[in-house]
């Protein structure tokens, strides 16, 4: 394999295919390919945000799903809470992915175990317990009920940032911001600990500043203790706030290409577009089938970076950004027009990918000959794979450039 076909195709997931294709029918293989995509696409995560009247659940379910106070389908705020229904939203781009705004707890009298029924615990896969202030008895009862029934649990100390100005006001002599959430936090887990939670895992947020304190650590907490496909749903749904986010994103999309690229296979014929004045082909690719696949697959990416229209208003707005400016540092044209199987059939043909696809196939085919047994000769598996990975990389630094400039701070 020379030096340019190894910079195509990584060396893990060249032995990723290959571990993956050896000791079973080819044929069965490839089905499997499939499936694993379709599970994948399909496992629901429900994810439960409990605490308090008026402790930021509403806030904080509207930022981590995308989404502004105002908007349709967002959580309202700002009301005073009356229902014991728990009120699921469901994230606007992964449709299986829902919070779960619970009653409210602290009342007296307040019975956990009750309350959990109350609210159909077993639905849940995790769950966030909230507050503005020390955690109570009320959230240390629920906690260990939760852990009782077999359930994971997280706290959240929300507003930090309004907790931060009292201490500046209240101590003349005010430490560094690390030193006083250092404090707060070693304080939090210490009462914890002493109402009986070992190892409590408390994070400091606020869903005004979310670029800030532990909202990406959490993040990150959560989706380390999920399982695999879980995990999955849960990184890609993830608000665009932070440049190791977007490259766990980005490696996550790497590692299903070579996937992608062998389903495209499982309908080949020449596909052909007609437009106003011409008609033209690209060879090995189905115009009702390949061509839809990449549009889907591309417009996930899309979504999933926040280059879609929505998701840059609310990124403008969350930063106090000009929308224009955002989009003034978009290259990619993938990620710039709408996506539609006529933008991908010109972008193949103008780039010359089925001749990457070619390069790709042969480099692949060399330490999996298998390949070759795909339709096409595995050529459409080279060009599919091509075109994803070149539009994933582009889109990968397009959003990194559009969070540095949202990151901006005036001078």
């Amino acid at each position: 394999m020379d030096m340019d076909s190894k910079h195509l195709v990584s060396e893990n997931e060249l032995q990723e295919m290959k571990n993956f294709f050896e000791n079973r029918p080819f044929s069965e293989a490839v089905e499997s390919v499939k499936k694993c995509l379709e599970d994948i696409d399909q496992v629901p995560l429900n994810i439960a945000v409990t605490g308090e009247s008026g402790s930021g659940k509403s806030t904080f379910i509207n930022v981590i799903c995308g989404l502004n106070d105002e908007e349709e389908g967002s959580a309202k705020t700002g009301v005073v809470e009356t229902t014991m229904i728990p009120q699921p939203y469901v994230h606007p781009h992964h449709r299986n992915v829902r919070y779960w705004d619970l009653p409210g707890i602290g009342s007296p009298g307040f019975k956990p175990m009750d309350y959990l029924q109350l609210v159909n615990f077993n639905q849940y896969d995790f769950f966030l317990i909230i507050t503005t202030e020390r955690f109570r008895e009320c959230h240390i009862l629920l906690a260990q009920a939760i852990k009782s029934m077999g359930k994971k649990f997280f706290f959240l100390r929300s507003k930090i940032d309004s907790v931060l100005k009292g201490y500046r006001r209240r101590r003349t002599n005010c430490n560094k911001d690390e030193d006083l959430l250092k404090e707060i936090r070693e304080d939090c887990i210490k009462g914890l600990r002493s109402a009986g939670i070992e190892m409590p895992k408390v994070f400091l947020l606020s869903s005004l500043e979310p670029e800030k304190y532990d909202f990406y650590l959490l993040q990150k907490t959560i989706e380390d203790e999920l399982p695999s496909q879980k995990r999955h749903a849960f990184l890609l749904c993830q608000p665009n706030f932070f440049h190791q986010a977007l490259e766990q994103k980005r490696k996550a999309f790497l590692m299903q290409i070579w996937q992608w690229a062998i389903v495209s296979t499982m309908n080949v014929t020449t596909s052909q577009w007609t437009g106003a004045n011409s008609a033209s082909t690209v060879p090995y690719l189905s115009a009702n089938g390949d061509l839809t696949l990449l549009v889907n697959v591309l417009n996930e990416y899309k979504k999933a970076f926040g280059l879609d229209a929505r998701s840059l208003q609310t990124l403008a707005d969350t930063f106090g950004k000009d929308l224009e400016d955002l989009r003034s540092v978009i290259r990619t044209s993938m990620a710039a027009q709408e996506i539609t199987p006529e933008l991908v059939f010109h972008h193949l043909k103008s780039q010359g990918l089925t001749d990457m696809g070619r390069i790709v196939t042969a480099c692949v085919n060399q330490l999996i000959p298998q390949i070759s047994m795909l339709a096409s000769g595995g050529t459409a598996f080279g060009t599919t794979y091509w075109i994803l990975s070149s539009s994933l990389a582009n889109m990968a630094e397009d959003s990194a450039r559009v969070l540095s400039k949202a990151l901006e701070t005036s001078d």
